[in-house]
């Protein structure tokens, strides 16, 4: 295992990240009412959020240059979240404007660790294959290209498509409804991360158990992608890449809101590796960013290099 730390060095190059973009109302309550009931809201929060923000605004926190490629409404809430994206340090240049549109809203309910998550995603905000082309310079230029798997399939076939056609680091999260694009995916992708339900959709079976799921991940990267990370339940995530495979546990915080740990995941996990630290190290990393976040009502991270380092050591 590589004695550097994930926070040695300057990522040169921009981390690209093709994805949702909209905003977050976060509330947290001691629990959800039941039909014409109510409860006191504890937290709320209005943020920038979306699976693409919050992986762009994790890889800005971790030192590196993000942008996104995604779509807002031209509505007040769009100028809104692009001005937070900017002040997180983030290029916005190819988010685009839909006119007529109102930008997504996710509004996550947090109660006892658990989440219940409302989507109010107009398909007029969703992802067109001619929105991820023209942003084709900065998918070309970029160091890494993260792609959310959750958009709509032309529009991850062309993201993947043009990465690929310029030899980028692709890092992909999710897995598409469509078996023909998972297929691309897997032929397109170096790192693939996906959850439970997502990892059976890629091997077409139920996985029962870690020892199943680490099994799966070999097997995925036998049909491509360099490295892959599936979730493993409370064992954690099984990682595996050509000659090699462990389950990495998670760490030992409570969960608040295990919205948006996956996104801070899967963005440390490509800054580490671009950095050229080691896999193991690097998981480590990944994992610590997603303790980090779950530990916080809402999926925006509050992410910091040194912590994550000294969580990243714990693990074992």
């Amino acid at each position: 295992m590589s004695a550097a730390r994930a926070t040695t060095g300057v990522v040169e190059g921009v981390v690209a990240v093709v994805g949702q973009v909209g905003r977050d109302l976060v509330l947290r309550v001691d629990a959800v009412p039941g039909a014409g009931g109510s409860a006191a809201v504890r937290e709320r929060r209005e943020v920038l959020g979306g699976k693409g923000a919050n992986q762009a605004v994790a890889a800005a926190q971790l030192g590196t240059s993000a942008a996104l490629v995604g779509v807002v409404g031209d509505d007040a809430a769009g100028e809104e979240v692009l001005a937070q994206a900017r002040r997180d340090g983030v290029d916005v240049r190819c988010v685009v404007r839909r006119e007529g549109a109102r930008t997504a809203l996710l509004v996550d309910v947090v109660a006892g660790g658990e989440r219940r998550l409302l989507e109010d995603v107009p398909e007029e905000v969703l992802l067109t294959a001619a929105d991820v082309r023209a942003a084709t310079g900065l998918l070309r230029r970029s160091a890494a290209v993260l792609v959310q798997l959750q958009q709509p399939a032309g529009a991850v076939s062309e993201a993947l498509q043009i990465a690929r056609g310029a030899g980028r680091f692709v890092v992909v999260d999710g897995a598409p409804e469509d078996a023909a694009v998972r297929e691309e995916v897997l032929g397109a992708a170096t790192v693939l991360r996906a959850d439970a339900h997502e990892a059976e959709l890629f091997c077409g079976r139920a996985l029962r158990g870690a020892d199943a799921v680490l099994a799966a991940a070999r097997e995925l990267v036998g049909r491509g992608p360099r490295l892959v990370v599936l979730e493993a339940g409370a064992a954690g995530n099984a990682v595996a890449w050509e000659g090699g495979g462990e389950l990495v546990p998670l760490t030992a915080v409570e969960v608040v809101d295990p919205t948006g740990g996956g996104d801070s995941f899967t963005a440390a996990l490509t800054v580490a590796l671009l950095r050229g630290e080691e896999v193991e190290r690097a998981v480590r990393w990944a994992t610590a960013a997603a303790g980090s976040t779950v530990r916080r009502a809402g999926g925006r991270p509050a992410l910091s290099p040194d912590e994550l380092d000294e969580q990243a050591d714990l693990l074992t």
